[in-house]
């Protein structure tokens, strides 16, 4: 496979071919990483679209940082960090999966930060030692198809206890958590809401009521809304999204809590300009951060966010903190591999 990479002002990021996304050995031209004093080098995970966006706002606001980024899915940039670990090559990770910034190995690379404004971030978006704070994420919801549920008389659903009533038998369609990180954090969130015991007797009874698990995270939703299944377990970008583009669907966040992960923001210990990278950091919870945001991300963590009104439309409250299950990202992140055996387990046989 052929990567290419493209310019726009002054970052250069990974294009997407076909087959997905490639990282040849090392993307940055004319520069060494972090030892490169007057840029900086930021590793994400932010999809391009956004990242694109995001990144044009912020070189709008500083423009005399220059920045270098490397964009990667977050299995894919934790196994470059960890390749790199004795010599890092970046200066900040930005917008990265919380239960990957969790892991010890990682946690040990970073130097505690705190930007000017993180104030506006409540610290459960945060790590109480000040290593990462998060100012953007995404969330569960159930996308209901109104046209298939009056066509079977069905009830809204309002919560995952509803979803094993026997009306919604071969109803349901939701994201493998093997394969999807949607999938993952509705059933990590389950078993922490519910205990491990009983959450697994939950899955059990929600599996009876399953037509099929799906390997994407978004499909559950599209599935839905095209009727081809009356209730998709998704998240809640895509159901705002569909929404918007007229599908009769209606969101449903679950009355227990949304499971929901959040995107995080850290400074590396070894970063060679720290007054530039601790800028960028400063940068990502100004208004003008928010403002970008808010036009991509269901999850905005800043306090006083302006909901925008699509979102609103959707049924996303203002303040979006009152519909999360309170994640335990670190505990998620420990016992993923056992959760996805079991999973397998007892479902895919």
């Amino acid at each position: 496979m052929n990567g290419t990479i493209a310019q726009r002002g002054t970052f250069k990021r990974v294009a997407r071919t076909a087959a997905g996304l490639v990282l040849g050995a090392m993307l940055f031209a004319g520069t060494g990483g972090s030892a490169d004093a007057g840029k900086i080098t930021v590793y994400t995970s932010y999809e391009e679209d956004e990242l694109a966006a995001f990144l044009e706002a912020m070189q709008a606001d500083l423009p005399d940082v220059e920045v270098d980024v490397l964009r990667l899915s977050t299995g894919d940039l934790r196994a470059r960090m960890l390749a790199e670990a004795d010599n890092p090559k970046h200066d900040v990770i930005w917008g990265w999966a919380a239960t990957a910034m969790v892991d010890p190995r990682i946690m040990a690379m970073l130097e505690p930060y705190s930007p000017a404004d993180i104030d506006k971030v409540p610290a459960r978006f945060r790590d109480k030692d000040g290593n990462w704070f998060a100012t953007t994420g995404y969330m569960g919801a159930f996308c209901v198809n109104n046209e298939e549920m009056a066509k079977d008389n069905l009830p809204m659903p309002a919560s995952w206890q509803d979803l094993i009533k026997p009306e919604y038998e071969g109803k349901l369609v939701m994201p493998n958590p093997a394969s999807s990180g949607t999938g993952y954090l509705h059933v990590a969130s389950i078993l922490q809401m519910m205990g491990e015991e009983k959450g697994w007797e939950y899955l059990d009874a929600l599996d009876k009521n399953m037509d099929q698990y799906i390997k994407s995270g978004s499909k559950p939703c599209n599935a839905a809304s095209a009727g081809e299944f009356a209730i998709g377990i998704s998240f809640a970008l895509r159901a705002i999204k569909n929404i918007d583009e007229g599908y009769p669907i209606t969101m449903v966040i679950p009355s227990e809590g949304a499971g929901h992960e959040l995107e995080a923001n850290a400074l590396m210990k070894t970063s060679q300009n720290k007054d530039d990278a601790k800028k960028f950091l400063d940068w990502t919870v100004s208004k003008n951060a928010e403002a970008e945001y808010n036009k991509w991300k269901s999850i905005v963590t800043m306090q006083g966010r302006d909901m925008p009104e699509k979102f609103k439309n959707a049924g996303l409250p203002d303040d979006i903190s009152t519909v999360l299950f309170e994640v335990d990202y670190a505990w998620a992140a420990e016992n993923h591999d056992r959760i996805i055996a079991e999973w397998q387990k007892r479902y895919e046989q």
